[in-house]
């Protein structure tokens, strides 16, 4: 049987890269087009919802509350905060590096254990595993899907590659 740490940790950690490498291209776009970091890290899809940078911020979020209920010691990156494309970055690579240093066997031994959180209005009472895989990994993907929605209505050029790091396609290449 596949452990808890197996289904969470390496996804967690792939897509935080992934997410990283889409903000290094933000960054790039910005330069080239000479476009304010700041403006457009306040992007957002449409009225009503968070802008770029909170959607980071709440992805990479939702990479250590995932764990939380087995891993208390990560709640402190929680409180994290950041404004700029470069503490957005540093954000990242400080929640990858707690996720990278949890033990793999005390997570798996924990996946049992009571996990305990409020949804917007509604709790979410269950079992760790479930509470990973049916809670907190879509959460990560919502926000992570919709950061990579932003950057592509801005412009900054990405693509499913881009996404998931295993497709390639040829320059120029489109579906439609």
């Amino acid at each position: 049987m596949t452990g808890l740490h197996a289904v969470s940790v390496p996804v967690l950690l792939r897509y935080l890269g992934q997410l990283d490498r889409m903000l290094v291209r933000l960054a790039a776009f910005a330069a080239a087009e000479q476009q304010s970091e700041e403006a457009l890290l306040s992007a957002s899809l449409t009225g009503g919802m968070f802008d770029l940078k909170h959607q980071v911020l709440i992805a990479s979020g939702f990479a250590i509350r995932a764990l939380l209920p087995v891993a208390p010691s990560l709640e402190p990156l929680l409180a994290e905060k950041a404004v700029t494309l470069e503490e957005l970055r540093a954000v990242i690579a400080r929640r990858s590096a707690a996720l990278a240093a949890l033990d793999p066997a005390m997570i798996d031994a924990m996946a049992g254990s009571p996990a305990r959180e409020r949804a917007g209005e509604a709790m979410v009472e269950t079992d760790a595993l479930s509470f990973v895989t049916l809670y907190a990994l879509p959460n990560f993907f919502f926000h992570l899907v919709t950061a990579y929605a932003i950057l592509r209505q801005i412009g900054v050029p990405l693509g499913k590659a881009d996404f998931d790091g295993f497709h390639a396609y040829p320059p120029g290449f489109s579906f439609v």
